[in-house]
């Protein structure tokens, strides 16, 4: 197993203009191919943010969004879910037309559909807000009784901070966050199986039918969303302080929302690129040479970080808006992981609205420090497996009131305890470095600094190693007793995780713990390769060895 990780010339410059996507080709094919059930790829498959694909290969097309609809639209039956279904979309080439057979097959099915009253992009986080204030909140989904007009949830079409020719539908249940796998596998398998039947038992009308119909409604989603903010932020400390932000939307949905987020709250923010543009033309190439709206990836940002010292500090976010990445002057960008451990010791230091026992949310691959500034504040952590799902049930009822993904995602809690967004917020997020700075005179980047100096500095990186599917299948059905690790680069090792501490789920991997670093070992949902994460207070070399034995150790326990 070797690290297949490797930086193309072009990362971090201009997309030059053969790397483009056809807009009008990837749509013709949405339209056009009809995928063979029979063959894996073509089939519906739910990741950890939903089905997501191309609709040159057969993976992403009319036919799977019309039976992922169906689907929806059955389980909502099945589950007594009567009330609104908040529709929206993202800015990827192939979410217009999947945003318009899902309206298609949910207003035939007499699903009352919300849609943005400009059809324009809606981001995840401004959907979840919608849904939950709907369902009235914590409490009102505690009762377990429905607001009079029924339970509401949504779906948003988006392949997340994917290249531009992928496309993606995600569901999000009443409880406003990403679905549990038992709702997706029943989804995927009642959508798969009217692939294999055939269209004739999915309910459809016209799309101008579908936008007039009873059922339909246009409603403003940004502007209760930017009103509530201020109960989660203090934006009259950043408006008061004057602090100068820039925002990059990537292209994506967040553009309209934080438009109206400035003009309500009177904050000093400008929009570093406004614009929206399917090919994605105006963004620099990533690490791979493709072009991936990852705003925790130091090449796609390059345009936001050459802006640093325009502001006090700047964030991107991905073309759903439901990751962040915080550029300061004094550090750039940061590493998604040290932005964690900062937003964690700021909030729990100040936030005195926040439930006494509320525990520290993070994911097994995250950084350590994080441990360390949580034992500092006298805070529980709840540690689970890579997915925001993971989140919901805490954020809901207080016992969780941050949680955070090492790939750039978290949430929290309002000021006053109450529940916000049960999904990831990339502008809630950027907007908290703002008011550290303006509650405490320092950015983000500082703050790290401080960390640092507090508890050390750690080493902390990534790969990706070539696996097949057989031994991808064994890495996520492992036990501890399958690993005989005792010693790892040198230390002893003091735990071997194949559950998470947290909540007692599977990993679907392991992790291996010493006293000076971890390794955790995944495989890919997508590609043939298991990710491995690695962390080392003992310095890059150690870092480095504990790398090559833990890929040694993944390839003896899954050969």
């Amino acid at each position: 197993m070797g690290d297949t990780t490797s930086t193309h010339p072009g990362a971090g410059r201009p997309a030059p203009a053969d790397t483009l996507v056809d807009v009008a080709f990837l749509r013709e094919r949405y339209a056009a191919i009809v995928p063979d059930p029979a063959e894996p790829t073509q089939r519906v498959a739910f990741g950890t943010s939903g089905h997501r694909g191309t609709s040159p290969k057969g993976s992403f097309n009319d036919a799977h969004i019309a039976a992922i609809a169906q689907a929806v639209a059955e389980h909502r039956r099945e589950r007594g879910i009567t009330g609104p279904l908040v529709l929206a979309a993202d800015t990827h080439a192939l979410s217009e037309p999947a945003f318009r057979t899902t309206l298609e097959v949910l207003a035939a099915n007499g699903v009352r559909v919300v849609i943005p009253d400009d059809l324009g992009p809606v981001a995840t986080p401004v959907v979840s807000h919608a849904i939950l204030a709907h369902n009235g909140g914590r409490r009102g989904l505690a009762a377990g009784r429905p607001p009079a007009e029924g339970w509401a949830d949504g779906v948003v079409i988006t392949p997340s901070h994917n290249p531009p020719g992928d496309g993606g539908f995600k569901y999000n249940p009443p409880h406003g966050g990403p679905a549990d796998t038992d709702v997706t596998r029943a989804i995927e398998r009642r959508a798969n199986a009217l692939l294999e039947e055939g269209p004739g038992d999915v309910v459809r009308i016209a799309y101008e039918r579908a936008l007039a119909a009873d059922t339909t409604s246009r409603r403003d989603l940004h502007a209760p969303y930017a009103r509530d903010l201020a109960t989660v932020l203090d934006l009259e400390a950043v408006r008061s302080a004057g602090v100068r932000i820039g925002a990059d939307p990537m292209g994506g949905a967040t553009l309209r929302t934080l438009e109206v987020v400035a003009e309500m709250h009177g904050l000093d923010l400008t929009i570093t690129n406004g614009r929206a543009d399917p090919t994605f033309s105006f963004m620099t190439l990533d690490h791979d040479g493709a072009i991936r709206m990852d705003c925790s990836s130091p090449y796609a940002m390059a345009s936001l970080i050459g802006l640093k010292d325009a502001f006090d500090v700047a964030f991107g976010s991905d073309p759903d808006g439901d990751r962040h990445g915080i550029v300061t002057r004094t550090s750039g960008l940061l590493n998604p992981n040290h932005y964690l451990a900062v937003a964690i010791d700021y909030l729990f230091g100040g936030r005195s609205g926040w439930p006494a026992g509320s525990a520290v949310g993070k994911t097994l691959v995250s950084s350590s420090m994080i441990d360390k500034v949580a034992a500092r504040l006298g805070r529980r952590v709840h540690e689970v497996p890579v997915g925001f799902k993971w989140f919901v049930d805490g954020l809901l009822s207080g016992d969780v009131a941050f949680g955070g993904e090492e790939s750039a995602g978290a949430s929290f809690l309002r000021r006053d305890g109450g529940v916000w967004t049960t999904d990831k917020d990339g502008i809630l997020l950027g907007l908290l470095a703002a008011e550290m700075l303006a509650v405490g005179g320092e950015d983000p980047g500082e703050r790290y600094a401080a960390l640092e100096g507090e508890f050390g500095s750690p080493s902390y990186r990534r790969v990706d190693a070539p696996a097949t599917p057989e031994q991808k299948a064994r890495l996520a059905t492992l036990s501890a007793a399958d690993v005989p690790a005792d010693t790892l680069a040198g230390d002893a090792v003091t735990a071997v995780l194949t559950t998470a501490p947290g909540n007692g789920a599977a990993i679907g991997g392991l992790k291996v713990v010493t006293e000076r670093g971890w390794f955790a070992a995944r495989p890919s949902g997508t590609e043939n390769v298991s990710k491995v994460y690695a962390e080392s207070w003992g310095g890059d070399a150690h870092l480095a060895r504990l790398l090559e034995e833990a890929q040694a150790l993944v390839d003896q326990v899954t050969g």
